[in-house]
């Protein structure tokens, strides 16, 4: 790095390492540009600014006339400073997508640009795609692991490698899970006192439904019908329920909600991503079965159901059913960052005869692991059941044997059973 760059690097105080960060920097030596995209308030500025040289920040009201004048005129002169240059929110001036990826075309080089965005923008055919010159990165809220709650001495890395001697015990008190799941990983939250750090949950739901669900495509909806939907979603969380069902929960304490509005909601929570279904995975079995193929449903992070529910870290000590739905919505948020480092993705799985699996761990490169997620070590010899079960259907000689089969556990202690299955406790667990 150039010493001029190194005196212009942008300082973020009190910055915690994300997982993110060493995505951010492969991407930057591979692309010209990098937009790192996902909910607002999940920390993509602050990873942006970590790895950049130079920032606009065209949310700044005091210098939003001279923005719109400039993108109106001459959108390149944004573009203009020590690279990577961060343009923050860049969704707030649809038109740089095109100017960036242009300027990368001419400068010809890595590393130029780091784009954050909050939300997706409206389609427009005048966009091009992009590809080839702005790789994407999508950020979710810390794990455990990033907010310091995990000891981190399980990694997922190894036990994809084959690592499955494991022995580990995890210091997370379920006292202090209850409170780091209803506090979220949000990263403004973390290190502030309990009462503080709840309330940035439920002002960040307050937020989603009185502005950021109408800015998102300019259309008004109503924010009792939208808190409503989401009260729904919230009680169906870590379930595969349908549409319907959804609709006839909201239904019941409103007037009216047709097919039509209720896709327009559902799409503005996805496109601010607040919204995080878990998509279903279709493996290759020995017989020919019905898989259901219907999404489950899940949210960016786990505070988000738990404020809509009113829940509480002490009432879910006294409600272990809630705990437990919400407790899977926690898992799938950190399992999926800690996938995504190993170029992988989240799904889950049912079929017709009802057998399920809480998670699927699929890599690109063809590997996969099962995992169940059980908040009470009661239900650990059933989980382990449905684990053998599946990887016993699954045609292995068109596709690989699971590289292990996990049950991810609010308890203490990490071990693999004497049927090979691992217990991990989510205490334990990192990348």
């Amino acid at each position: 790095m150039h010493r001029k760059q190194q005196c212009a690097k942008m300082l973020v105080l009190n910055y915690r390492q994300r997982i993110a960060d060493k995505e951010l920097k492969e991407q930057l030596e591979a692309s010209g540009a990098v937009l790192i995209e996902g909910a607002k308030w999940c920390g993509k500025t602050s990873t942006g600014l970590n790895a950049a040289n130079s920032v606009i920040y065209l949310q700044d009201e005091d210098k939003a006339a001279m923005y719109r004048q400039m993108v109106t005129t001459k959108p390149s002169l944004l573009l203009e400073g020590e690279v990577p240059h961060l343009i923050d929110e860049w969704q707030d001036a649809p038109i740089l997508w095109n100017t960036v990826r242009f300027a990368v075309d001419q400068r010809r080089a890595v590393g130029q640009f780091i784009l954050t965005g909050s939300a997706v923008p409206r389609d427009d055919s005048s966009r091009h795609t992009g590809t080839g010159r702005i790789a994407r990165l999508r950020m979710r809220p810390m794990t455990l692991w990033e907010s310091g709650e995990s000891k981190g001495n399980v990694s997922l890395h190894q036990l994809f490698e084959g690592y499955a001697n494991i022995a580990e015990q995890s210091d997370l008190a379920i006292e202090n899970l209850a409170f780091a799941l209803c506090r979220g990983g949000w990263p403004a939250s973390v290190g502030l006192s309990e009462k503080a750090a709840l309330r940035v949950a439920r002002n960040y739901v307050d937020e989603v439904i009185e502005l950021d669900i109408h800015r998102v495509d300019g259309i008004e909806r109503n924010p009792q019908r939208v808190r409503k939907l989401l009260k729904s979603l919230a009680r169906n969380v870590s379930t595969m329920a349908a549409n319907e069902t959804i609709m006839q929960d909201v239904v019941a304490n409103d007037s009216t909600l047709s097919p039509t509005t209720f896709a327009s909601y559902m799409n503005a929570l996805r496109r601010i991503f607040v919204v995080d279904d878990i998509d279903a995975w279709l493996p290759k079995l020995r017989s020919k079965t019905a898989i259901r193929t219907s999404a489950k449903r899940h949210f960016v992070d786990p505070s988000i159901p738990a404020a809509l529910l009113n829940a509480n870290p002490n009432g879910l000590l006294h409600d272990f059913k809630t705990f437990g739905f919400l407790f899977e919505d926690l898992c799938a948020r950190d399992l999926r960052v800690y996938s995504q480092t190993l170029d992988g993705d989240v799904y889950h799985y049912r079929d017709k005869n009802e057998l399920e699996c809480d998670m699927i761990i699929s890599l690109r490169d063809g590997r996969w692991a099962g995992v169940e997620v059980k908040l009470g070590q009661n239900e650990e010899n059933d989980a382990a059941s449905h684990l053998l079960k599946l990887a016993n259907k699954v045609d292995d000689e068109k596709m690989n044997k699971p590289s292990f089969l996990m049950i991810l556990t609010a308890g203490q202690f990490a071990y693999r059973r004497k049927d090979g299955v691992l217990v991990v406790p989510i205490g334990c667990l990192k990348p």
